[in-house]
């Protein structure tokens, strides 16, 4: 389970963030100061971390330094709007990305992703049902058989296989399909990829056991599932 670490001192946001992070697989280490962090840094390890620009006891720019100092992984910087002379700052001492208060869940979830990928943090194996999907290089194989998946169809998976206890509603899938297509994916697309996806990974794509349908819901991973 990847862990993320958030420096933010708001409330509202760091409470709002934490369950969204949550949600998604990640376990989250909280700070609300610089001194905290500081702290965190030199006692915790983590995969990616989350930092407020304005901090009630700084700015996170020191933290951006410490962090790349010690354990070298992803910075991604939470910023006021129209602050572009913190994030030209930001960006030159070493921070991966930032992304504008207010912002979209999703996309802060994509942005998460793609940093984690960039960095090499985000390797893992998933195994379920003959299926082998290493994240890590991109591979997928089903029965020792490797299978090609589209862009979207694998993003898709991932959905799945990163949320192995919680039901996916068709809304969701839409959101991560667009903000990965970076186009509108509407309802009648995301059943046609439902359908590919499954005749690609599934032994019995009728009696699917992999990506299994929760009537009325949506959609969730099957049983037997195991990572690595």
């Amino acid at each position: 389970m990847k862990r993320i670490f958030l420096v933010e001192d708001d409330k509202a946001i760091t409470k709002n963030l934490v369950l969204l992070l949550q949600s998604e697989g990640f376990t989250v280490i909280h700070s609300s100061t610089r001194n905290e962090a500081l702290a965190e840094i030199a006692g915790n390890k983590f995969d990616l971390a989350l930092v407020d620009i304005s901090l009630p006891d700084g700015n996170g720019f020191t933290v951006c330094t410490e962090i790349k100092e010690m354990q070298n992984v992803p910075v991604i910087f939470l910023t006021a709007s129209g602050d572009e002379a913190s994030v030209v700052t930001g960006l030159n001492m070493g921070a991966d990305d930032y992304i504008t208060k207010p912002f979209r869940p999703r996309e802060l979830i994509a942005r998460i992703g793609t940093a984690l990928r960039k960095s090499g943090h985000s390797g893992s194996v998933f195994k379920i049902h003959g299926l082998y999907v290493d994240t890590a290089s991109g591979i997928v194989k089903k029965n020792g058989n490797e299978v090609f998946l589209s862009a979207l169809e694998y993003r898709l998976l991932l959905v799945f296989l990163s949320n192995p206890k919680s039901i996916i509603t068709r809304g969701r899938l839409l959101d991560e399909l667009w903000d990965a297509a970076g186009e509108f994916v509407n309802d009648n697309t995301l059943t046609v990829y439902i359908k590919r996806l499954r005749e690609k990974i599934e032994s019995e794509p009728a009696s699917p056991q992999i990506i299994m349908t929760v009537r009325g819901m949506g959609y969730r991973l099957g049983g037997e599932y195991a990572s690595e």
